[in-house]
């Protein structure tokens, strides 16, 4: 006969935010089939999670993810280093207003330049200064192992189907509008 020690009864699946959520939506709402949400909410919960834990992990830098994201873009271009402002908004998805601003907050703090752009006299790039260079190349050392170490509880496998799950995801998201419509129906 088994000791009761030793028995470990089956446990139900551990439950998050979303699963409450869904179950909300079930009670209030039995005719909804919010399934959607399920898949989208943890997507969302997941990022805005993801970003804290980055934010704290940029701050050993004195820089906010967006820093980061705009510095870190020009250092992946290659040397020089240098992108137009168009090049550089279109790549991080914000308005030329925005772009604007971000990019005298980070000529302010040493860490771009603004320069001719020799194609067009009439445009600028905006070019990694020494300072900024040395910055990003520090900063996204630490940013790898900061990803590495939120990514490590998950084994391998897991790792890679849920890369490629989310690759599919991104590649449907990023498609046409027009192949995200409900069909038309006449």
């Amino acid at each position: 006969m088994k000791s009761r020690q030793n028995y470990n009864p089956p446990t139900e699946p551990a439950r998050d935010a979303v699963d409450t959520i869904l179950e909300q939506w079930r009670r209030e709402r039995p005719d909804l089939d919010a399934s959607p949400m399920g898949p989208i909410g943890r997507i969302k919960r997941c990022a805005a999670l993801l970003e804290q834990q980055l934010e704290a992990g940029f701050s050993e830098f004195g820089l906010s993810l967006w820093e980061f994201d705009m510095l870190a873009a020009l250092r992946r271009s290659g040397a020089p280093y240098c992108l137009s402002p168009t090049a550089l908004f279109s790549m991080l998805m914000v308005t030329s207003g925005t772009m604007t601003h971000r990019l005298k907050r980070l000529e302010s703090c040493g860490w771009v330049l603004r320069v001719p752009n020799a194609q067009d006299a009439r445009s600028s790039l905006v070019q990694l200064t020494d300072t900024g260079l040395a910055l990003i190349d520090r900063a996204v050392e630490v940013h790898v192992e900061n990803e590495r170490a939120m990514l490590s509880a998950m084994p391998a496998d897991a790792l890679e189907q849920l890369d490629a799950q989310l690759a599919t995801l991104l590649r449907v998201l990023e498609a046409p509008s027009d192949s995200l419509s409900p069909a038309k129906t006449t």
